[in-house]
């Protein structure tokens, strides 16, 4: 087992929004910032009501009370602006996981707010993370952005759980990238389980308490590494 194989991403961030590159510089004006703000707050809204294939640039341009022809100053097309939409939300809904433990830190309580912070930025961002769903079965780009989002959170918290395994907190037969590629997988399902796919299906059930949410994914880490204390 290789502990030391995610040392390699010590400066990663959230993955760059690459298929994005061709959104245009911000406006230098206020009058502009102002214009294309609107826009991207207006096309979230709208993205969030309608769907992806249901939304229409006129529905946007009409949410954010501006002409349609100035839409095209600052966007080409319905895919660029929810570039902008996702740009504009990633520091909140990506989350990077779990990062390095120190040697003063206590694991599982680093542990148990790097699930908080990640499960509450999934609530928040609930509706953005099912549009980002259904965008990426029919644009190859979004697919694509998906996945190094993916990539990026599993990475993070492998290099998390190696840092754990030099000190002996966690499970040191287990290889790191592939024990953060289950358990963080799992949290993933859970938190679309529990924030998407619940959302106007309370008669099915009672939705689920965050708190407790927050509790279980944690315990369950804490066991699958064998944590001293979850052994």
């Amino acid at each position: 087992m290789d502990t030391s194989a995610p040392e390699e991403i010590d400066s990663e961030k959230a993955p760059p929004v690459a298929p994005f590159s061709q959104l245009r510089e911000p406006p230098t004006t206020q009058r502009g910032a102002r214009t294309r703000a609107s826009l991207v707050k207006a096309a979230r809204k709208v993205f969030e009501r309608d769907g992806y294939l249901d939304t229409r640039l006129t529905d946007i341009t009409k949410e954010a009370r501006c002409a349609a022809g100035s839409f095209y100053t600052y966007f080409s097309n319905k895919e660029e602006v929810l570039a902008a939409v996702l740009l504009e939300a990633q520091e909140d809904m990506m989350h990077p996981g779990m990062g390095r433990v120190e040697g003063t830190d206590d694991p599982h309580a680093v542990l148990e707010a790097s699930n908080r912070a990640y499960l509450a930025a999934y609530k928040r961002n609930a509706k953005l993370m099912a549009l980002l769903e259904q965008v990426a079965q029919v644009e190859p780009e979004f697919r694509e952005f998906r996945r190094r989002r993916g990539e990026a959170f599993i990475r993070r918290n492998a290099r998390g759980i190696a840092d754990l395994q030099a000190r002996s907190v966690a499970d040191r037969e287990v290889d790191p990238m592939m024990a953060s590629r289950a358990l963080s997988g799992m949290v993933s399902v859970m938190a679309y389980n529990a924030f998407v796919r619940s959302e106007g299906q309370e008669e099915e059930g009672s939705p689920v308490d965050f708190e407790e949410l927050v509790a279980t994914v944690t315990r369950l880490w804490a066991n699958a590494l064998r944590f001293p204390g979850h052994r």
